[in-house]
């Protein structure tokens, strides 16, 4: 069974860093683009960042370029997301989610993933 387990989240202040991990298990995930999302309360789940397998291709949304950072470290099956300078407007559940397809470009869709964490709370207070 394929889990995607998400964690590092919590309450932070404005311009604080928190980095938040996404740790998979049941299959490998080396060769499959993975991506950032998050959902705010009475919003819709919006694209934050993607990585594709290998970490030389990374994808942003404008809000969050230049202060968030997606890796990933394939040996232990875990991508990253570093996110620095917060702001109360990133207050949100954060999600992971994999793509179910090798070898191909991080969609900036939720259409593009298979795979979704079950999420963790980040609230940036002001």
């Amino acid at each position: 069974q394929v889990q995607l387990v998400e964690s590092g989240g919590g309450l932070v202040q404005a311009g604080d860093s928190l980095r938040l991990s996404c740790a998979a298990s049941g299959r490998t995930f080396s060769n499959h683009a993975m991506g950032w999302f998050r959902q705010a309360p009475g919003k819709e789940r919006e694209f934050v960042a993607g990585i594709n397998w290998s970490g030389g291709t990374t994808y942003y949304a404008d809000s969050v370029k230049g202060r968030f950072t997606s890796s990933r470290d394939n040996a232990k099956n875990t991508v990253y997301l570093q996110m620095n300078s917060l702001k109360p407007e990133d207050t949100a559940v954060y999600y992971c989610a994999a793509s179910g397809r090798r070898f191909t470009p991080p969609s900036v869709t939720t259409e593009g993933y298979n795979y979704w964490g079950q999420g963790t709370q980040v609230t940036v207070s002001s």
